[in-house]
Parts: structure tokens; C-alpha cells; sequence
């Protein structure tokens, strides 16, 4: 599962939005995170050979923007809206892997670049993206290349978690999931998270 998705679940049962999401590993190597960090902090990333990131103008010469976040054209002002919407949603995201590189990477977004894309969008003129471009293609990488092997997805309305297993979320109605499977799952990440999660009446079962 891709970060990415993360933006747009919620729990197929009672609806609720957004979820809690746990990440135990990643499919990519922590190297990946650490290039991330080194193009990001030493301004290495090429707008000109990039092709993440499309800018335009509309006939009234009005900037639009897409990405990969982002996948209409928008003006600059809804597209700044609907990043720090998609970047907000980091803070529900727990990174329990054993990547320090992955974790660095999601502090930087939900903090220091989400500060920075809001100064931004306070300037009267919002023509001057180009003093943001770093930014937005770190966060494009973040969530559209480091894919997640293993976690879970958690809903702290009606207490249901759902397991990721080999990339693949499970979100299954309760009557079609694999009781056995999952509870295996759960017990091999119980070193893991937090103590407190089992003491929760999760949905629907738990090792207790």
C-alpha cells in the first residue's frame, strides 16, 4: 500500500474518516528514504528533468498545477489546499518500522514543510512556486514511492483495525475475513505496538 491511499480510505463499515494508520515495514529499502532526505536537503531535485509536478497556465494566464497527489489541474490555490489536506493527514500515521530514515522523512513532511507550504500560501503572490518545488517533490516521492509491506489500518470510531499483509490492505466485511490469519497476524506484531491497542474492545476480535 502506497501512501497515497492512505488520503482517501475510510472504514467500509461505519464510514468513518480518517483512519489511523500503523506502518510495521516498508517494501522498499531504507535507502530510498535517505535519497529522499539528501535531494531534499541539499536541493538536488530537478524541476527541468522531473516529470511529477505539470505547471500551466490557463487563458487568463492563471497558474494550474497537478502532481501525483494531486491528479486534476487546479488552480494554485485549490491545489495548495488539497496538498496541505493530504499532508495534514500524516499526523494519523505511526511509523513503527525499524527505518529511522522513514520516520525522518514523515517528521519533515508533517512539520517543517507543512509550515512551509502555509506561509506560502499566505503571500499575495502565489506566482512564485518555484520557491516551493523541493517540497512538493519530496512530498510527491513520500507518498507516491515508499510502499508499505506490513501494517494496519484503524478506525477509532468503531474500533476495527485492518491488517495490510504483503502491500494489500484487508478491509473485508467482518463476515468474510479470515479469523485465524488475522488473529496470527496480530499476535506476530505484539511487540510492536503499543499495549494499550490490545487493552482496546477492537473489532471484530482481538487476542484477548
Amino acid at each position: 500500500m502506497r501512501l497515497w491511499l492512505f488520503d482517501i480510505l475510510a472504514c467500509p463499515i461505519c464510514k468513518h474518516y480518517p483512519l489511523k494508520l500503523y506502518i510495521f515495514s516498508y517494501q522498499v529499502e531504507e535507502d530510498k528514504f535517505k535519497k529522499y532526505l539528501k535531494d531534499y536537503n541539499e536541493n538536488t531535485f530537478n524541476y527541468e528533468n522531473q516529470d511529477i509536478l505539470k505547471i500551466s497556465q490557463d487563458t487568463e494566464d492563471k497558474i494550474l498545477i497537478k502532481d501525483e497527489i494531486v491528479i486534476e489541474k487546479k488552480p494554485i490555490i485549490k491545489y495548495l489546499e488539497d496538498i496541505l489536506t493530504s499532508v495534514g493527514e500524516l499526523k494519523n500515521i505511526e511509523d513503527l518500522s525499524p527505518y529511522e530514515k522513514s520516520k525522518k522523512c514523515l517528521s519533515i513532511a508533517r512539520e517543517k514543510i507543512f509550515e512551509q507550504l502555509i506561509e506560502f500560501s499566505k503571500k499575495s503572490d502565489l506566482n512564485q512556486i518555484e520557491s516551493i518545488i523541493p517540497e512538493l517533490i519530496f512530498l510527491n516521492k513520500l507518498k507516491i514511492d515508499a510502499e508499505i509491506e506490513s501494517g494496519i489500518l484503524f478506525c477509532n470510531e468503531c474500533n476495527r483495525w485492518f491488517p495490510i499483509i504483503d502491500t494489500i490492505p484487508r478491509m473485508l466485511p467482518d463476515e468474510y475475513r479470515d479469523k485465524a490469519k488475522e488473529l496470527d497476524f496480530l499476535k506476530s506484531k505484539k511487540d510492536i505496538l503499543n499495549k494499550e491497542f490490545f487493552n482496546l474492545d477492537l473489532k471484530p476480535f482481538n487476542l484477548q
